[in-house]
């Protein structure tokens, strides 16, 4: 016999794996929705939306008579689906990924030396002034944005503490996350995810066609952890993503820079991140995933 957990037929096995790998997307999306009371019918909708949207990008330079054709066959959606979900698609701005000046005075704040002290922490600052100054922090990122703006901005997102006795700002977060606004935490989900996803699905594509993946994405797994081990590792996490963040933003910065000064509107755009996920009460057996079983031997006809 056979594992019925391993498929003789590589296809099938192809098949499982894509099955269980969506089911583990699907099933966080629906987590998602649920707790945020967003019913069905409206992710429906943007799942056969979005399947439009990628028949249409695998299928460029059709003829607008053999477009809905295409996609139906491509989707297994019906064509009077399909042709009311492209008018749909054509009425839709598409969407633009963009990071608030807020968040961009607070990252050059915590990442640039100049405005770091001594021991590495972002330095307080005086309110005013043409000095080393919060106004001149928010100045050089942006001059479309008042300063006193963006000071609130920050204030109500927890991010920064403004001493109205010495009229200075201190930055009283160590990470951009916008707790307590529900709005800018979404926002981050979709950009941050979706991109992981994106680059995740790209590998996989390239993978398949036999090419070198495009990506950088990589992750290490432990299993059998107590809380005691897991609560230790935190503190280790978060200094390599601040040294990650101290190398990466001001080469990144430089880049932009200099692009900017020979191109002016260049296009590419890079997110780098790192994410860790704890689980207490684990087994302390490995997941019996479908990378797992298929690296199981089979068994040999009894």
């Amino acid at each position: 016999m056979t594992d019925p957990a391993t498929p003789d037929d590589p296809a099938q096995a192809e098949q499982a794996a894509l099955n269980e790998a969506l089911a583990g997307l699907v099933a966080q999306v629906a987590r998602l929705a649920v707790a945020r009371g967003l019913p069905a019918a409206p992710v429906e909708e943007m799942l056969r939306a979005a399947f439009v949207e990628a028949a249409a990008a695998a299928h460029p330079g059709l003829p607008e008579h053999r477009k809905v054709s295409r996609i139906a066959t491509t989707t297994g959606l019906n064509r009077r689906e399909v042709t009311r979900l492209v008018q749909q698609r054509a009425a839709t701005a598409p969407r633009k990924v963009h990071t608030s000046p807020a968040g961009q005075v607070f990252a050059h704040w915590r990442n640039q030396p100049e405005w770091r002290g001594p021991d590495g922490a972002p330095r307080v600052l005086p309110r005013l002034g043409a000095g080393a100054s919060f106004e001149t922090l928010a100045q050089q990122i942006t001059r479309d944005v008042h300063p006193r703006s963006l000071l609130d901005e920050l204030v109500r997102l927890g991010l920064v503490r403004w001493d109205e006795h010495t009229d200075t700002v201190a930055v009283a977060s160590s990470t951009f996350v916008a707790r307590g606004d529900a709005v800018r935490q979404l926002g981050f989900l979709g950009d941050n995810v979706g991109d992981h996803l994106r680059a995740a699905v790209d590998n996989v594509i390239a993978g398949a066609a036999g090419e070198t993946a495009p990506h950088f994405e990589q992750a290490a797994f432990a299993w059998g952890l107590s809380a005691e081990s897991l609560a230790l590792l935190q503190p280790a996490i978060r200094a390599q993503w601040q040294a990650l963040v101290q190398t990466l933003v001001p080469l990144l910065r430089e880049r932009v820079q200099a692009d900017a000064a020979t191109d002016p509107t260049p296009g590419g755009r890079i997110r780098i991140g790192l994410y860790a996920l704890q689980q207490a009460g684990e087994p302390a057996t490995p997941p019996t995933t479908a990378t797992v079983r298929r690296r199981v031997p089979r068994r040999k006809p009894a």
